[in-house]
């Protein structure tokens, strides 16, 4: 008899790959459960399972709570799993998309407190930004810097940035 297939000789899984496949099920149901009801409807979901979401809500304890994840699990069998990894690629990018511009933001505050010569370029950018703000949140967020302040003024120069920037 070989041990290095994962299939038994008639083809069929064996008991310690259908449990892996199974939580993974489970785990993957945990994150649909995870999710905000907004990112949750983008998902090919059947009812079946969007009630059984639902339903973990209502259950309190931890023994119960295992036992319904056994069935979120059972459920997930009979989902579109590539659809739903699909949607969650998805997620994953709008994500990156995200965090990128966030970063790109932060570079603009950062070189618009560093660098006098930036302050032209960004408005050239963005010609809707309230100039004036603009100049006194700089200038007080150069001033927190020197005295060692918290960065009060650099966090509300980045909040005029971001919707400057409409994000």
């Amino acid at each position: 008899m070989s041990f290095d297939s994962p299939a038994d000789q008639d083809g069929r899984p064996s008991k310690t790959q259908r449990k892996q496949e199974m939580q993974a099920l489970q785990e993957l149901g945990e994150k649909i459960i995870a999710l905000s009801d907004a990112q949750r409807a983008r998902l090919p979901l059947s009812e079946d399972m969007l009630a059984a979401v639902e339903e973990t809500s209502r259950i309190r304890s931890h023994e119960g709570r295992r036992r319904h994840m056994q069935y979120v699990g059972k459920v997930m069998r009979r989902e579109d799993i590539t659809g739903i990894q699909a949607a969650f690629d998805e997620f994953e990018q709008e994500k990156l998309r995200r965090d990128n511009a966030f970063h790109r933001l932060e570079k603009w505050r950062d070189r618009l407190i560093d660098d006098d010569e930036a302050l032209e370029p960004f408005i050239a950018d963005h010609p809707n930004v309230d100039r004036q703000a603009l100049r006194q949140l700089i200038r007080n967020a150069r001033n927190e810097r020197e005295r060692d302040k918290p960065p009060t003024n650099a966090r509300k120069l980045f909040k005029l940035i971001r919707d400057t920037a409409g994000m």
